[in-house]
């Protein structure tokens, strides 16, 4: 399911990472059976709609959300523990080398795995905030896949049903 983001505010604090072209190649990542780039966007306008509501730095939530997972290897194999640990650092790396990164912005990015990866632990209410959208964007996504893909399985199997049957 494609979020839609039609927060004008929203919008015009993230519109230049939403238009870099490095960025916009998470789109061909899959991440929690979505792309990376759609659930990069909904950890983004969630946290952002939550530290608002919160009068927190809902504009660092807001661009550290969107950037927690601007990284571009794939989670595979016996590498994919050592990458769930070590992709904040990189997803970092990269958001500072495209983009001006505030203290709260880089720890929202580098701490969004807690309490997965204690080495890097929140220093600020909006990273918490972003780590805890984080899980449950997570648990969203897959939840939606997973019943995705039963219906498509069900579908596909009654229609070889009623094929098999009235052939």
């Amino acid at each position: 399911m494609k979020l839609e983001l039609n927060d004008f505010e929203y919008n015009d604090l993230v519109e230049d990472i939403l238009a870099n072209k490095e960025f916009r190649k998470l789109e061909n990542f899959i991440h929690h059976k979505t792309d990376r780039l759609e659930h990069s966007k909904r950890v983004s306008l969630y946290s952002y709609k939550i530290c608002k509501m919160l009068k927190l730095d809902y504009v660092s939530a807001a661009r550290g959300g969107l950037l927690h997972d601007f990284f571009f290897d794939k989670y595979q194999g016996k590498s994919s523990t050592s990458l769930m640990k070590n992709h904040p650092k990189i997803a970092l790396r990269n958001a500072k080398k495209y983009f001006k990164i505030n203290k709260i912005e880089a720890n929202i990015i580098e701490s969004h795995m807690y309490p997965l990866n204690i080495r890097c632990k929140p220093k600020y209410a909006e990273s918490y905030v972003v780590s805890t959208i984080d899980k449950i964007s997570c648990l969203y996504e897959k939840s939606i896949g997973y019943t995705n893909e039963i219906c498509f399985k069900v579908g596909k199997t009654a229609i070889y049903m009623f094929l098999f049957l009235f052939s």
